[in-house]
């Protein structure tokens, strides 16, 4: 599957610190799942949990806390970056999306496989 061929460095920063870095991972794939959460009717009620052939499961997971929503990862269990309100973690998500698709374009890939 080409999604799983499209890969990038992928870092997690909290208050300007990187927390978690991964020089590999399925980029285009990450931006996939993103957009069809966003796109679900549960979006902004459930949470996000990255199902990845290529990466570990839960790698990547955003969830409703009290405070707003959290971004996470398996790979550093006991951090979670500060909450946000869904309508900024919306627009962080939609900045990723863009980016992964002006990357992918680089490349000569049409990105119309991510919806």
């Amino acid at each position: 599957m080409l999604l799983l061929d499209i890969e990038a460095e992928l870092s997690l920063w909290e208050q300007g610190r990187k927390v978690w870095s991964e020089a590999a991972f399925p980029v285009a794939e990450l931006a996939y799942h993103l957009a069809l959460w966003l796109q679900s009717p549960p979006a902004g009620h459930e949470a996000f949990r990255l199902d990845s052939m290529q990466a570990e499961e839960g790698m990547i997971r955003i969830v409703h806390s009290d405070g707003g929503w959290r971004i996470g990862s398996t790979l550093t269990p006991g951090f979670w970056t500060s909450p946000v309100a869904w309508n900024v973690l919306v627009a962080e998500i939609r900045h990723f999306d863009q980016a992964v698709r002006e990357g992918i374009a680089a490349m000569g890939i049409d990105p119309a496989f991510i919806p």
